[in-house]
């Protein structure tokens, strides 16, 4: 018995002319001239042996045999839809890249990451820590699936946000404050702690040097702790061997930041679980 092998493009065609009633609409449909459509329709019928089609009236519509292919066809056009739907699916599940600040990185994200790769296994995970403003060029050059980013409030509308207070930290042992110039603990240019710092004590008219410059948060923590120089981070950051300063000291109390979730438009429904343990995980870490 000789199999016969349909053209799912035929099918297409078929399909589009039977709903639309018209070849000229239904090329339009699928994005072909309208003798095209016609052309796939007569291979189709000479394919089956059979008119699927009546283009004798003013529209065009299925004859029984076409009725009867019609179910068969849209059943078929949806199985193969469904079956590329799932194999891209399928590839973007199998990587999660995220961009996360330093002080997500470590303790604070794993736990999630971890409830996360036991519910899928097959997927990998890969974390990349930084900066927030080089994490967002990246995330909109399309590096990341997911970022979590401190912005200022309103910068950019995102998945989801939370309000992240700043504190002056200083050492409980061993104060800066009161040297002059004022010796700062600080990350790299570019951070936002570091540019909302400089701000505020230009804006004073404080003297100011940089005294200790690290990109870990955990290196930072420990500077301000031992004396190295005053800091600007988190409030939720600060360790049992800081000392929160403030107006009393003539530190200006600080705008807060935004912690702000963003996904791409076009992620898997995975991203977005993902994205929903996050959003638990950051209104935990915030209070909010």
């Amino acid at each position: 018995m000789t199999t016969t092998l349909i053209d799912p493009v035929l099918l297409k065609s078929f399909v589009a002319v039977v709903e639309s009633g018209s070849f000229t609409r239904a090329g339009e449909r699928v994005h072909l001239s309208q003798s095209t459509v016609s052309q796939h329709l007569r291979r189709l019928e000479e394919q089956l042996g059979c008119e699927l089609v009546d283009r004798g009236g003013r529209y065009v519509v299925a004859t029984d045999d076409g009725e009867r292919l019609l179910g068969y066809a849209r059943r078929l056009l949806g199985l193969m839809d469904e079956a590329v739907e799932q194999l891209r699916e399928g590839h973007a599940e199998g990587e999660v890249r995220i961009g996360v600040p330093e002080d997500f990185a470590s303790d604070a994200l794993t736990p999630a990451l971890a409830a996360f790769a036991r519910a899928h296994p097959a997927i990998r995970l890969e974390v990349t820590s930084g900066l927030s403003n080089t994490l967002w060029r990246q995330f909109q050059a399309g590096d990341y699936d997911l970022v979590l980013v401190k912005q200022r409030p309103g910068h950019a509308s995102g998945h989801a946000a939370w309000p992240e207070p700043l504190a002056w930290l200083d050492s409980l042992a061993e104060p800066a404050h009161e040297r002059d110039p004022l010796p700062l603990v600080a990350f790299p240019p570019g951070g936002l702690y570091r540019d909302e710092m400089i701000h505020s004590l230009e804006s004073a008219g404080r003297r100011w040097r940089i005294g200790y410059s690290s990109a870990s948060l955990a290196s930072i923590r420990s500077a301000v702790a031992d004396g190295l120089g005053v800091s600007v981070l988190p409030s939720r950051l600060a360790l049992p061997g800081h000392r929160r300063i403030g107006p009393a000291e003539g530190f200006a109390e600080l705008p807060a930041l935004e912690l702000a979730l963003h996904l791409r438009t076009d992620v898997p429904r995975r991203v977005i679980e993902l994205a929903e343990r996050l959003e638990t995980l950051c209104a935990e870490a915030t209070g909010g």
